[in-house]
């Protein structure tokens, strides 16, 4: 499977986007693929595929948020991610932050863009929808935070945007984090497991 390419429907505003990077790379490490994140907007994938957030489609169901925080801390301990915290802003609207991402990648900045915000995001709880906040954290990154900020507005980068989420529903994509191999679909931070297997049988 060395050289093919695992599809990341990715949205910072998901603290499992957050959770399934790492140990994504771990496998794809371990396969020789590659990780290609592609910039979507998970409030437009909701509103197209009648999802919602877990905890609120939950929400009448006795116990069963509890249980996904369980089986969240547990995910946690197992990948040692020590500085994980709860953004005390959540939810976060990232419209900025996933059109900077489009942008940070045509000036070929998206590896250094990426692990700011999610620190920023998942770590620091720093609120990335405050337009001064998105700015003083990139610039803290060593990135150019203004530029972005103005890049984000760009009519082809919006168009972009817009276009991926599109994309990623018509593939069967109805949160995230989700994954494609081709055509084959992996949905959750606890899916990565699975994907390793098929990696490996399809070798």
């Amino acid at each position: 499977m060395a050289g093919k390419t695992i599809d990341f429907i990715f949205d910072f505003g998901s603290p499992n986007a957050y959770l399934a990077l790492p140990p994504l790379r771990d496998v794809a490490g371990k396969h020789g693929a590659e990780i290609n994140l592609v910039p979507c907007l998970l409030g437009g994938i909701f509103k197209a595929t009648g999802n919602q957030a877990p905890m609120m489609a939950n929400a009448g169901i006795k116990g069963k948020n509890e249980y996904m925080m369980l089986e969240m801390r547990r995910f946690i301990e197992k990948h040692g991610f020590t500085r994980f915290a709860m953004n005390p802003h959540f939810p976060v609207n990232t419209l900025l932050a996933m059109r900077a991402m489009v942008a940070a990648r045509h000036r070929g900045e998206e590896a250094a863009y990426v692990d700011a915000v999610l620190k920023a995001m998942w770590e620091d709880g720093e609120k990335m929808d405050d337009a001064q906040v998105f700015v003083a954290v990139l610039d803290r990154a060593g990135l150019d935070g203004a530029a972005l900020a103005e890049a984000a507005q760009d009519q082809a980068v919006k168009d972009e945007l817009a276009a991926n989420t599109a994309e990623a529903v018509e593939r069967g994509a109805f949160g995230i984090p989700t994954f494609f191999i081709g055509s084959e679909m992996f949905f959750g931070k606890d899916r990565i497991d699975a994907i390793d297997d098929f990696l490996q049988e399809t070798a």
